[in-house]
């Protein structure tokens, strides 16, 4: 796969597929050329195993872009917000996990970029704000994935001040997944060599175990468990547990199920067919 000029470098290997945002200009915004070039990168194919979305520069991303959002009319406003919807909830229904890696500047709308992903890997120095109100423009959308994964006095702060909080503790609210020392997290290459290897060096030594732990699973099995691992939340506890059995009986009867439970039995590696 190949980049959107100015906008995004896009590169997939061995199932892993590197989104990175390089519109260091516009400090990574999300302006509507940029969601639609999001939307199109993490379209779902059967090779796919996982994504992994980072960015160039010291912001992961700033949010919308204000000028354009400025410029715009009441029917552009809703098409923006509409793409940026559309964009968050197909992360969150892709089959396969979706892993940030943030070194920087999370804010407003990228704040919402980084909490609608599986999962987040950060650097010590980075930062997560949603400061939208300080412009007059509350962060009403940035909000709905926050308050779904930070607890409600947190994300209440964040909201209303729009004061900006530290990897750490984002890590210790759960909207961060690992944080790691800036000089690990160090981007090792530039993109014309992620470009030609999209090996391990790629990422960070931290980002890659998560990586590899995932891409050595089954997708058909993590595509099933990360389906069900948002419903139930929606779920009272005992209707989940219910419904958590019936997942696991079928999750147990489908070829990977299988598969795995005779490489367990022999002692030897499974050979997943990834199929439902």
């Amino acid at each position: 796969m190949s980049g959107i000029s100015g906008l995004l470098d896009v590169v997939m290997k061995d199932g892993v597929r590197v989104i990175t945002m390089t519109d260091i200009r516009t400090r990574n915004s999300l302006s509507m050329k940029m969601l639609e070039a999001l939307n199109s990168a993490v379209a779902d194919d059967s090779s796919l195993r996982c994504i992994l979305l980072r960015a160039e520069g010291n912001v992961f991303s700033a949010g919308h872009n204000l000028k354009e959002i400025h410029s715009g009319n009441i029917e552009s406003h809703r098409a923006v917000f509409e793409s940026c919807n559309r964009l968050m909830l197909r992360l969150r229904s892709l089959p396969v996990p979706v892993i940030a890696q943030v070194d920087g500047i999370a804010a407003a709308a990228g704040c919402q970029l980084v909490a609608a992903c599986d999962i987040v890997v950060a650097s010590d120095t980075s930062s997560f704000s949603t400061p939208g109100g300080s412009v007059g423009i509350f962060c009403s959308t940035p909000g709905v994935p926050l308050v779904r994964n930070v607890p409600r006095k947190l994300s209440s702060y964040m909201l209303l001040t729009g004061s900006p909080i530290s990897a750490q503790t984002a890590f210790t609210a759960g909207l961060v997944s690992l944080v790691v020392p800036k000089d690990k997290l160090g981007k090792y290459l530039s993109r014309h060599a992620i470009r030609v290897l999209c090996s391990s060096q790629s990422y960070t030594q931290e980002t890659q175990c998560v990586v590899e732990s995932i891409v050595s699973k089954s997708r058909a099995v993590l595509a099933l468990g990360k389906r069900f691992m948002y419903q139930q939340a929606e779920l009272t506890e005992e209707n989940a547990y219910k419904a958590g059995a019936d997942v696991m009986v079928n999750n147990i009867n489908m070829a990977d199920g299988q598969e795995g439970i005779c490489s367990f039995v022999e002692k030897r590696k499974p050979h997943w067919t990834h199929e439902d």
